[in-house]
């Protein structure tokens, strides 16, 4: 059997076929909510859009890993103990940024409307699993598993989270134009979500990087979407609230533990 050569420049193939995938299926998720599917119809749409990195790294695997098995990869990636310090700091860092965002929103609120975009605990349930499998299971094996790992090899950890991160924002390009924001105010939407996606890698690599186990990015995303989905305030200041306090949290990181995130 001919042996396939490895993939020259795989992290550019990885997202752009990443790209190529999820286009087409982010348009179905379109198409199902301008044709009025069920709700349930439309977030499994939702959720199977978000696993198209997963999707284009499994397409690829044996191109940049031909010695390997997949199956293999993705264990070696949950292999670790999970260091309860890492996940527990990790949670009340966010818990913490949750904290301060809602009681910004309440500030500005006159009262009489709920804080909250949800109204009932099974809502709750609902939306966080909903949430769990979407981005923090779909996305985590390709971007961070694989494509951090991989330009870690190369470049500071630091360097190759502020690279990937842009590209992870990039990636998010189709969903900005279903805010119905339009000019100006798209324009601050996109600056303040690309700082908050590139400012909150930051923060996975760092923690990664202290655990080695996939979980730990997996739950800091988690509550990065978990949280900012329940609060039911202005979109773009939401996402200006997260860009400023996750990049405070990446400077403190930077400068309380630069071996793991400054240096190769």
């Amino acid at each position: 059997m001919k042996r396939e050569k490895n993939l020259k420049r795989p992290i550019v193939s990885f997202i752009l076929l990443t790209n190529i995938i999820f286009w087409p299926l982010f348009l179905l998720v379109g198409a199902a909510s301008l044709l009025g599917f069920p709700s349930v119809v439309f977030d499994i749409l939702f959720i199977i859009s978000a696993w198209s990195s997963t999707i284009a790294f499994f397409i690829l695997f044996k191109r940049i890993y031909p010695e390997q098995r997949f199956i293999h990869f993705v264990k070696e990636k949950f292999n670790n103990k999970i260091k309860l310090s890492v996940a527990i700091i990790a949670i009340m860092i966010q818990v913490l940024i949750f904290g301060i965002i809602v009681l910004i929103v309440a500030s500005n609120t006159n009262g009489t409307e709920s804080i909250y975009t949800v109204s009932s605990f099974g809502m709750l349930i609902y939306f966080f699993f909903k949430t769990l499998c979407s981005g923090p299971l779909g996305e985590e094996l390709g971007w961070r598993g694989f494509a951090q790992n991989e330009l870690q090899k190369k470049y500071s950890p630091l360097k190759s989270s502020i690279i990937i991160g842009f590209w992870w924002g990039l990636w998010h390009l189709p969903i900005w134009f279903t805010t119905g924001l339009t000019g100006i105010e798209l324009i601050k939407y996109i600056v303040f979500f690309m700082i908050a996606i590139i400012t909150t890698k930051i923060m996975m690599t760092a923690f990664y990087n202290l655990n080695q186990n996939l979980i730990i990015p997996i739950i800091i995303h988690q509550f990065f979407n978990f949280f900012i989905g329940i609060i039911n305030g202005n979109l773009i200041d939401l996402i200006m609230y997260s860009a400023i306090l996750y990049g405070i949290v990446a400077v403190i990181l930077i400068v309380i533990n630069p071996k793991k995130v400054l240096y190769k």
